[in-house]
């Protein structure tokens, strides 16, 4: 990935603890490196196939100058996020805000916090057997899209399966879809949790019936397991209902665990497991 390196943006804004840095103000440096791919730009010379780096200052200045924040650290994360919302073709940056003038009354060069944020693609499972299935799943895939923070890239054909886990229960509407998005793989959870909540998603009974069920099944690379989340999803290697969809969309992604592709997950599934 290439980078774009912004050094030192001067900016005198309202930022601080103390009232008064909220009223008087004061010297702010921001240095910001932005990953893009240039190649396309570079070989047709051509501004449209990368990002204006004047129009990034500009974003830059407005944002630390209208808004006032007590912390740096506040600065870097809402002005990162601002950042790769508004230039697509920004897939990382990397933020500095220096503060040179803080009032520590030690002698210092400055104070500074130094954040790095991305975004990234996930997989999700959607399920739903309870009353109009496909209404279910249009309404997640819809609430994920219309976030600021996700935007969904690919859609799988929606599959009917039999459930498992011996429940008794109707036959489920499945599919799985690609997002990028700008949260951390718990913050991705909470936020599908709600969608779920907000669809009358009820945990009555283990693998029981449900008006809509969203897993994350892969994120990234990224191999997480603790008591709140697991992923890759644990089941993913052993459902049929989850591999077929993402075989549509994902088929050479692979498994950071198993060291396999979706394809090779799915094609040594025989039976329903």
């Amino acid at each position: 990935m290439d980078i774009i390196n912004i050094k030192n943006l001067e900016v005198f804004a309202k930022h601080g603890v103390l009232k008064e840095e909220n009223v008087l103000g004061q010297k702010f440096l921001i240095s910001a490196s932005l990953y893009v791919d240039s190649r396309r730009a570079g070989l047709n010379d051509d501004i449209d196939y990368s990002v204006n780096y004047a129009d990034v200052c500009s974003l830059i200045k407005r944002f630390v100058e209208k808004n006032t924040f007590k912390l740096i650290e506040t600065v870097a994360e809402r002005l990162a996020r601002d950042l790769l919302l508004s230039f697509d073709k920004i897939k990382k940056v990397s933020l500095e805000v220096k503060k040179p003038w803080a009032p520590i009354m030690q002698s210092v060069e400055y104070i500074s916090i130094k954040i790095e944020r991305s975004r990234n693609k996930a997989y999700l499972s959607l399920g739903s057997n309870i009353g109009d299935k496909k209404r279910y799943l249009e309404n997640a895939i819809n609430a994920i899209d219309g976030s600021e923070n996700c935007r969904v890239s690919k859609i799988s054909p929606f599959y009917i399966t039999k459930p498992v886990g011996g429940v008794e229960q109707d036959d489920f509407l499945n599919c799985c879809i690609e997002i990028e998005t700008l949260l951390t793989p718990h913050e991705l959870l909470h936020f599908i949790n709600k969608i779920e909540n907000d669809n009358g998603r009820e945990r009555l009974v283990h693998w029981g019936p449900r008006t809509l069920d969203i897993d994350i099944v892969l994120y990234e690379d990224r191999i997480i397991y603790d008591d709140e989340l697991i992923i890759p999803h644990k089941e993913m290697s052993n459902r049929r209902f989850v591999l077929e969809p993402l075989n549509d969309i994902a088929p050479y992604k692979m498994h950071p665990v198993l060291n396999r592709s979706v394809s090779e997950l799915f094609k040594s599934i025989e039976d329903e497991v």
